[in-house]
């Protein structure tokens, strides 16, 4: 098979930035997906990319090749250009020009009125001149339309086609469109747009800039697409302990992003009894639309109140809930820490208890997820309580270990 740097299916791709050239976890000898041929197809398709971008390293298992980027210093993610190399077939691209130059004198038309304008005007330019299917046509109407370059009216039993009016001048929207290119979950939409323009915005940086989310903008689309027409959705799910992908049915009802790390989850409705789960988009590998879920609005409820609940991504029952408190002291002229505990709190409260000591408190699903945050206060802490002994256990054995190591002494228990 030829090289060539147009691909057909975006998964695939997907999975082989990934392995390859994100997580660096696999080098040439570990392609077993097809040939060592396929391999070298795919990194020379990768890297007419991302060549700038490239780096490599040297181990005992031989060469692996990975993406070095440095996110504060580009201006525009540069994975999406993968989505830019799909490929198209002859008749897609003959057929894109010349229906739309047809519809260009502004008049509406129905599908037999295209065939025939269409092999009249055009085909008969060629010898011979190629045949057109009315069926083809009539799919890239429909296909157009759904796109927004066509809009249809039926009159009668007709229908008919015409351009769509475009009202929106590009350049008015520049600086937003960098922006949401960049910083929008679909930030791929952006990119296409900013295609369309000759010159760019280049002071944007971000100092947290997920790049990596662009992978997963196609399963972000379906899964949007879900929610908003309240439709289940068929997803496939791959375990990376097992190797191997589930397919799943679910009703898709938010989409959660953390604010640490940029990853980002579905939480999902998997059955009648409005049990709640959360899945990791960058494990799932593709999404399926089904049929309408006449339960949504009364499971968007249920999810509020589990979201009410979480302080990272563990999951649990209501029935099994942590209640932990923390009251902390601060001193005068501290009045950060007590705006530092409303900025952060989450899913919990905070209240002023007495002079200089404020309580915080929440119901979590698992309060082990809290500890990095509460020893950020040690020092502070009059008292921590939690109906999870585990977490009171690691809490202490975590004071004891710091007092063994800086002052050598036995130190008084937290209450």
């Amino acid at each position: 098979m030829a090289y060539s740097e147009l691909i057909k299916d975006f998964s695939r791709i997907r999975d082989y930035l990934r392995d390859f050239y994100v997580y660096g976890f696999k080098h040439r000898e570990e392609y077993d997906a097809k040939s060592a041929r396929s391999y070298d197809n795919e990194r020379r398709r990768i890297e007419s990319w991302l060549g700038e971008y490239m780096a490599f390293r040297q181990d005992a298992d031989g060469k692996r090749v990975f993406i070095s980027i440095d996110s504060r210093g580009i201006i525009h993610n540069p994975l999406y250009r993968a989505f830019k190399a799909k490929s198209f077939t002859s008749n897609d691209i003959m057929l894109n020009f010349y229906i739309l130059d047809a519809f260009a004198d502004g008049s509406s038309y129905t599908v037999s009125e295209v065939t025939d304008n269409l092999e009249s005007i055009y085909m008969s330019m060629f010898d011979p001149a190629p045949a057109l299917d009315e069926s083809t046509i009539r799919i890239k109407l429909r296909e157009y339309e759904k796109l927004g370059l066509l809009t249809s009216e039926k009159k009668g039993k007709r229908l008919f086609y015409r351009l769509s009016a475009d009202f929106v001048s590009l350049n008015a929207w520049i600086d937003a469109l960098s922006f949401f290119s960049e910083e929008d979950p679909l930030g791929v939409i952006g990119s296409y747009l900013l295609d369309k323009l000759d010159n760019t915005p280049e002071y944007f940086r971000f100092k947290h800039h997920y790049i990596l989310h662009a992978f997963e903008s196609e399963v972000l689309c379906g899964l949007l697409s879900a929610i908003d027409e309240k439709r289940r959705a068929e997803i496939d799910i791959y375990n990376p302990r097992r190797g191997k992908a589930s397919s799943q049915m679910v009703t898709p009802l938010k989409i959660l992003i953390s604010t640490q790390g940029g990853r980002r989850y579905l939480l999902a409705n998997t059955g009648a009894v409005k049990q709640m789960r959360l899945y990791r988009l960058d494990n799932i590998k593709a999404v399926k639309l089904c049929g309408r879920d006449e339960s949504f609005s009364e499971l968007l409820p249920h999810a509020e109140n589990f979201i009410s609940h979480m302080w990272g991504v563990s999951s649990g029952s209501d029935a099994g809930l942590d209640h932990i408190e923390m009251i902390i002291r601060v001193g005068s002229g501290e009045d950060y820490i007590p705006a530092r505990l409303e900025r952060e709190k989450r899913c919990g409260k905070v209240e002023m208890v007495g002079e200089g000591l404020y309580r915080f408190a929440a119901d979590v699903y698992d309060a082990s997820e809290l500890l990095p945050w509460l020893r950020t206060f040690i020092g502070r802490i009059v008292s921590l309580e939690c109906n999870n002994e585990y977490v009171r256990d690691t809490f202490q054995s975590d004071l004891d270990k710091m007092y063994s190591i800086y002052q050598g002494g036995e130190p008084d228990a937290v209450s």
